[in-house]
């Protein structure tokens, strides 16, 4: 999550840079090299993944109250010679301004909190808010938002706000431009949870009686079968663990029946099967209400 790590000399600047890149070391960050050198540097300029997955699907980051990381908080840290101060409290922090993002040059490496970066998930860097924060980004030209937790320091360009990760770039659709106008708001966790009820329930055992979707279901007319199929997918995911529970949490916020389907190494979790097409925007709405603005319409067989 950095900003163009490349000489300073323009043209190089706007051959290399595809769309986020890298920064030089921050001084606190654990697992990187002292000096401009080490493995990653090799690489002239960020890049593109060669075959990425279907990352338009990732959810959100879930905001949660979390104790800030050991590393990547001082109070005050340096880069090329620029002193940069580290907020004590990221409450009320919004800000306008420009958003790159970065991918495979760092994917797997360590970020200035410890973690290794995955570029997707939606993570982001900042050059002041605690880490970790968990903010909003909204793309200013299509009004698109994520959920993002910054964990990493950048990008060091003083006319950009934040760095991206590959993931939530391509869901505010800013991977081909490179950059994008941006608002980005901090999330305050407990007061996230509060609105959303999220004293998470403990799962219930196998004997407990139907869930919210199931009566729900029992309840509703036949839903089309077959060919006719709807369904409204919210994720692609790698873990049939991860997939699993995404499932759990979304059939105990909607009232609508949620499955996973396996294909080609990927669970995907879509909801339905829905009565008809009338019935895809309520179901969106639902979505956006429990955390979830991104989801497609897919028609497949059960």
């Amino acid at each position: 999550m950095r900003a163009c790590w490349l000489p300073l000399l323009s043209a190089l600047w706007l051959a290399g840079c595809a769309g986020g890149g890298g920064t030089p070391p921050v001084d606190d960050a654990p697992g990187e090299a002292t000096s401009g050198g080490g493995e990653r540097y090799a690489m002239a300029s960020d890049a593109y993944p060669q075959e990425p997955p279907d990352v338009s699907t990732v959810p959100d980051a879930e905001p949660r109250v979390e104790p800030r990381s050991r590393a990547g908080n001082r109070p005050t840290y340096e880069v090329w010679g620029e002193t940069y101060h580290v907020l004590d409290d990221a409450s009320g922090y919004v800000r306008r301004g420009t958003a790159s993002w970065y991918g495979k040059k760092f994917h797997g490496y360590a970020t200035s909190n410890g973690e290794i970066y995955d570029m997707y998930k939606m993570s982001a860097a900042h050059r002041s808010l605690p880490l970790p924060t968990y903010a909003r980004v909204t793309n200013l030209d299509n009004q698109r938002s994520v959920i993002v937790r910054v964990n990493d320091r950048g990008p060091f360009h003083s006319e950009r706000e934040i760095d991206l990760s590959y993931a939530a770039a391509a869901r505010l659709d800013i991977l081909e431009r490179g950059t994008g106008r941006v608002r980005v708001e901090a999330i305050d966790p407990a007061a996230w949870q509060a609105r959303r009820g999220e004293s998470e329930p403990e799962p219930e055992p196998v004997t407990a009686a139907p869930s919210r979707a199931s009566a729900a279901e029992a309840d509703a007319p036949p839903a089309p079968r077959g060919a006719d199929a709807v369904y409204l997918q919210v994720a692609a995911l790698g873990s049939a663990d991860s997939a699993g529970a995404l499932r759990a949490r979304l059939q105990s916020a909607l009232s609508r029946p949620v499955r996973v389907s396996r294909e080609a190494g990927l669970h995907r979790v879509q909801v339905g099967p829905l009565a008809g097409r009338t019935e895809i925007a309520p179901v969106r709405g639902e979505l956006r209400r429990a955390g979830f603005d991104e989801a497609f319409v897919v028609e497949a067989a059960e």
